[in-house]
């Protein structure tokens, strides 16, 4: 197998450039651009999706068309079942392999602290685009380039790269700085269009308000975004943006027509766009590529297809599940983590829940379907908090429920109320804890993850906990887990009233 597919030549945008007047040009240029976004599972569904499905549709649309650019908008090195194991180093490889021209890192690109962002981009060979994240000491965060000007048939496409500032929430950045979004894309375009730029394209990794936002304020022509799992296209007669759903589920193609015409005696670039969702379950896996793959399986198995128990309940890790209701996995996953350190209670965050998936009732579970649920690596840690703090604790989980937030809590040890029809912030209508109404001034032992503990999705409250086992001494989640229904032999969770939603 070839390394790349097809290239052109790359100018990095801020380098002297030797720009020729704008020619006209003999006939329209049609330029293909195939997106993903949010790609971080190396082996598909076994329907669709995956690195070898996705090899395919690359090879058949480079074959189909002369220049065709590649661009991945985000989330590549985390939450996978084996980058829990490799820290994303698989999917750099992987990437390598691919004609990738571009890439913007998104929020799960720092899952495991910004040192292995920097080690596995490092090692990237394709080029990732950044205008908006900084170090501590404000440098461009390393192994990126603010921006890219690529040009084809004589048409000039100035790049630039976004990343969510909702990353330091929701993942593992550390001090790392992240510019807000708008202000950034507005700089880039105005700097692109001054090197030449005939059209600007933003690649970002932002969520749906930030999106609606470039899409009417920024100035950019195309907007190539992921973050939010959705598979969209939007035009308003002058600006396009895409979205490409998850895991390669769909490969988007936009093919920009380009012409330049006569306005007097001035010369005017026209362009307009078409869209087509390409389906990977449509088409098979690529041989080379599965070969690839099997090695990276072979890993796995040794370690992950043992059978360590039965849940003779139904068992939900949907997406709309795990982050918007009381959830028979949520269920299991806290009473595990609460037992396994003797806690009061447990809080987790359905976020961190990343299966996607349905259990049927009798299924035989193994430690890969819940390595597979949770793969982060995150740990168990224990504190001490007061009844104050587990409130707040609650309504910022509930906090974000009508955008599907991750923050969403699935709990054990206590049964809540919220009313969706009150303010965020104000939801939680009443906490019980064994049984009794929650006190805000008696103390609590408190079961949760790291990241929440360390303030992750907006659980900034947690810090004012005392540490009764910290990260250091934890055990991984996904251990404990595995040992609970080890023990058990048999589960049953189910959905019991924990969580109860008014409104």
């Amino acid at each position: 197998m070839t390394h790349h597919i097809t290239r052109r030549v790359l100018l990095a945008a801020g380098a002297v450039l030797a720009l020729a007047p704008a020619l006209a040009l003999a006939e329209p240029v049609t330029i293909r651009i195939l997106q993903v976004n949010d790609w971080d599972a190396f082996e598909g569904d076994g329907r669709k999706g995956g690195f070898s499905r996705l090899m395919t549709v690359l090879e058949q649309e480079n074959a189909a068309a002369p220049e065709v650019l590649f661009i991945h908008a985000g989330d590549a090195l985390s939450p996978s079942l084996l980058s829990s194991f490799d820290k994303g180093a698989h999917m750099i490889e992987l990437l390598n392999r691919l004609p990738l021209d571009l890439f913007v890192m998104g929020n799960h690109e720092f899952d495991f602290g910004p040192e292995n962002a920097v080690e596995q981009l490092s090692r990237a060979e394709f080029t990732v685009l950044n205008s908006n994240v900084r170090t501590a000491q404000g440098e461009l965060f390393p192994g990126t380039v603010a921006a890219k000007m690529i040009e084809v048939q004589g048409v000039r496409l100035g790049f630039f790269g976004l990343t969510t500032p909702d990353t330091l929430q929701i993942s593992s950045p550390g001090d790392t700085v992240f510019e807000p979004v708008l202000p950034s894309a507005r700089t880039m375009v105005e700097k692109l269009r001054s090197e030449g730029a005939d059209l600007v394209v933003g690649v970002v990794h932002t969520g749906w308000s930030d999106d609606w936002e470039l899409f009417e304020f920024s100035g950019a022509d195309v907007i190539l975004t992921g973050h939010d799992h959705d598979l969209r296209v939007a035009y308003n007669g002058k600006v396009a943006m895409v979205e490409s759903g998850s895991q390669a589920d769909y490969v988007t193609a936009i093919e920009l027509t380009v012409d330049r015409i006569k306005d007097g005696d001035r010369e005017r670039l026209v362009w307009r766009p078409a869209f087509r969702a390409i389906d990977t379950a449509t088409v098979a896996p690529h041989p080379a590529a599965l070969e690839i793959t099997k090695g990276y399986e072979d890993k796995l198995s040794a370690e992950l297809d043992v059978e360590i128990g039965t849940t003779s309940t139904p068992l939900d890790s949907r997406r709309a599940t795990v982050r918007g209701m009381e959830a028979a996995i949520g269920n299991l996953i806290a009473d595990a983590i609460r037992a396994s350190v003797d806690a009061d209670v447990a809080i987790t965050n359905g976020g961190g829940i990343r299966g996607n998936t349905e259990y049927p009732a009798g299924t035989r579970l193994t430690r890969r379907d819940i390595q597979t649920e949770l793969p982060f690596g995150n740990r168990t840690v224990k504190l001490k908090v007061t009844g104050a703090v587990i409130r707040k604790t609650l309504e910022n989980g509930f906090s974000m429920v009508e955008e599907g937030a991750g923050r969403f809590p699935q709990v054990s040890g206590m049964t809540v109320t919220y009313d969706m029809a009150r303010p965020a912030g104000a939801r939680v209508v009443s906490v019980e804890i064994g049984g009794v109404p929650l006190d805000d001034a008696k103390t609590y032992t408190l079961a949760t993850n790291d990241f929440m503990a360390r303030g992750g999705d907006g659980y900034t409250m947690l810090a004012e906990g005392e540490v009764l086992i910290d990260a250091n001494a934890a055990q991984f989640m996904a251990s404990q887990v595995m040992d609970y229904i080890d023990a058990a032999g048999e589960v049953a969770p189910a959905p019991v009233g924990r969580i109860v939603r008014l409104n």
